[in-house]
Formats: structure tokens, sequence, C-alpha cells
């Protein structure tokens, strides 16, 4: 018989070295997902994907507090920043530039989110990217 699901729900979490403390805990718990058990199982799935770096994830929580997740990929933002080396986008976009990526990057960063977003292509997926990173103060080459 099918277990019945209570929540579904999203998170954005530390590869490898995310803890039950605030604010992860508290959204697991009124979720009603075991925080120890998810962050224990988390953090051995996502050890590989490089410590520290944010990764979404997504949880199905059932009525009887069990509970499963799929790792997703970082969000655009990040891997931007990644790429530029900054440690935050621009408060001012329009004026104050942050740095460059070139088309290599963006098709590299594309790639990478291709499978999280609705793009029909490589390429799609690319402006959707080039879009994130203007909006972040980035330029784009090309």
């Amino acid at each position: 018989m099918a277990k019945k699901v209570t929540k579904v729900f999203k998170v954005m979490a530390p590869a490898g070295t995310a803890t039950p403390a605030p604010p992860l805990g508290p959204v697991l718990g009124a979720s009603g997902v075991n925080p120890g058990q998810f962050i224990q199982q988390f953090n051995e799935r996502t050890r590989e994907l490089g410590m520290g770096k944010v990764v979404g994830c997504v949880i199905t929580a059932y009525s009887d507090r069990s509970f499963e997740f799929v790792i997703t990929s970082s969000p655009a933002a990040v891997l931007i920043k990644e790429a530029v080396g900054a440690a935050k986008g621009s408060g001012e976009p329009n004026t104050k530039k942050i740095g460059r990526i070139t088309q290599d990057q963006l098709r590299s960063i594309a790639e990478e989110k291709k499978e999280d977003l609705n793009a029909g292509s490589v390429e799609a997926a690319m402006r959707m990217i080039a879009g994130t990173a203007r909006s972040m103060g980035v330029e784009v080459e090309g």
C-alpha cells in the first residue's frame, strides 16, 4: 500500500556540512521530518559535491514520519558567484559590476543546471543564466 504524502517542500543547505540548527532544523521538524535523520543522510549523499557548496533539496514527507529527498543542483547565483570569484552580487547591478563571465563559463553552468531548468536546449538555458548574471551585476561576454 502506498504511503500518504503529507508535505513536499524545498530547502537549500550546504553540502556535506548541514546542521540541524536554525533555519534548517525548525523547518524540517515542523514538516514532520526527523531533523537528525535527514541531516545525517543529506550530508552522506552530498559530501562529494563539495563541502559547504549550497545545493537544493526537494523533500517528500509521509504520514508515518518517513521521508525521501532528491538533491538538485546549486542555484544559478551560487554557480555564477563561484565562476566570477565574488562573495556576493552587486547592490546596484546596472552601475556597479562585480566581474565578467565568458561564454564557456556560461555554457558549463547552463549544462550543470539544465535538468533543473525548464529550458528546451542548452542555448535557452544559457540565456536564462545570462539574465541571472546580469541581474547580479556580472557582465556576460559575447
